[in-house]
């Protein structure tokens, strides 16, 4: 619908004095048309929802027309029974308002209209209806993670989908439902592991001392042909200091930094040739006080020039395969002169402790200078800090690439220990 352009009536108010005594005219403020209440805009719009007790199918979208020549539509919000707002366009000229976000099934929606007539007065419409639920359909659910808790600032949020998302007009509507909040605030995005996997980290590490909360807007809300945004429990963490530990491998060193202030040097050991400790960002995935390391975990023949079987105290995990940070008694002459390990980084039983003691799950271990090969991004813990800004903004559906990684049935979770 197309209007002519309108001309308003600008009404101003002059005060005459008669010099005779005749009195003083004036005009009130209540004369003025945008000092009226709203008047009942029921019959300048013409709305496609429900009438009486139709409910409305969520997969056509809102649309509003304002019905008179002189009049407009100046604001619409559309909002569910939880407060979920619907995404919509105004055109310009005030003659039409849509929705571009999906409605969610079974669900009931308030629609607040307002306009203005041809002299400016304005109008106001309340429109209530509810959507209808499929008879048959395939519910995607969400699993956030990791568990409620405190963590490190290196801690990425995960969501599982209970089944496999593909096309990317699917997952586009997947990942802008999902909602990641931080307080103070940090700039992050999504990024797709694989078809039933995403990883949600900042720009940067998260503010130290933060609150993380993570929910799904996605319930009722039509995904593709068959299949609805199901259930999800929100996800709540919190971060403590902003701990990273860097270690040298060529200079045999770790310096402990909280802060961004340095704690405390420790003198280590890392993984000698042909078992070179990773380079790249860790994040600590778990503490164990004893693990009994063995050389045929990571393939290593027993009885071999390399073979060990130890028990081993102290260990901080960093990778599925079998990297820790742990207690190296055996190696302390070593320790801060040469590489003999098997990957892990060893230190002394004293350090390793303290380390245990001051490091928690999410916290930074980065390496470098050593002749390994990067940390993997996804296969081997969490290496998500190994990609650039730019590249793991590609992982979004919002913004670049569908990357498809192996899914999680088929990718083995192997927990060798290497020493």
């Amino acid at each position: 619908m197309s209007h002519s352009p309108r001309i308003r009536t600008v009404v101003s108010c002059t005060t005459l004095v008669v010099a005779l005594g005749t009195g003083v005219a004036a005009c009130s403020a209540d004369d003025h048309p945008l000092s009226a209440k709203p008047y009942d805009a029921a019959g300048q719009i013409t709305f496609n929802g429900s009438s009486g007790n139709q409910k409305v199918d969520p997969d056509k979208p809102l649309e509003i027309v304002s019905l008179t020549e002189d009049g407009r539509i100046t604001d619409v919000t559309a909002t569910d029974a939880s407060g979920r707002y619907v995404v919509g366009e105004l055109a310009a000229d005030g003659s039409r308002w849509h929705s571009t976000s999906p409605l969610a099934a079974g669900a009931h929606y308030t629609v607040r209209v307002s306009t203005e007539d041809g002299s400016g007065a304005p109008g106001r419409k309340v429109l209530d209806f509810d959507t209808t639920t499929p008879k048959t359909k395939k519910q995607l659910d969400v699993k956030f993670g990791p568990e409620a808790g405190k963590y490190g600032v290196g801690q990425p949020v995960t969501a599982e989908l209970s089944a496999p998302v593909k096309d990317k007009a699917a997952r586009t509507i997947v990942e802008r439902a999902l909602k990641v909040d931080s307080v103070p605030a940090a700039e992050g995005a999504w990024h797709w592991v694989n078809d039933k996997m995403l990883h949600y980290r900042p720009k940067d590490y998260w503010p130290a001392n933060a609150t993380i909360q993570a929910h799904s807007n996605l319930a009722g809300i039509k995904i593709a042909d068959r299949l609805w945004g199901g259930n999800a429990k929100s996800l709540t963490l919190t971060t403590g200091d902003r701990l990273i530990a860097v270690t040298d491998a060529a200079a045999h060193s770790m310096t402990v930094y909280r802060n961004d202030q340095p704690i405390k040097t420790i003198p280590v050991t890392t993984g000698k040739p042909g078992f070179e400790t990773r380079n790249g960002v860790k994040v600590v995935l778990e503490k164990q006080y004893f693990v009994r390391m063995r050389g045929t975990t990571v393939g290593i023949a027993e009885g071999s020039a390399d073979s060990y079987d130890l028990p081993v105290y102290y260990a901080t995990r960093v990778t599925w395969s079998g990297e820790y940070v742990h207690a190296a008694p055996w190696s302390v002459g070593e320790q801060g002169y040469a590489n003999v390990s098997h990957g892990c980084t060893g230190m002394s039983t004293g350090n390793a402790e303290w380390f245990f003691n001051n490091v928690r799950q999410g916290d930074i271990v980065k390496v470098q200078n050593s002749n390994g090969a990067t940390m993997a991004p996804f296969d081997n813990g969490f290496g998500d800090w190994n990609l650039n800004w730019k590249t793991w903004r590609q992982g979004s559906a919002l913004v670049g690439g569908v990357p498809d990684g192996p899914a999680p049935q088929d990718r083995a979770r192997l927990r060798p220990e290497s020493v």
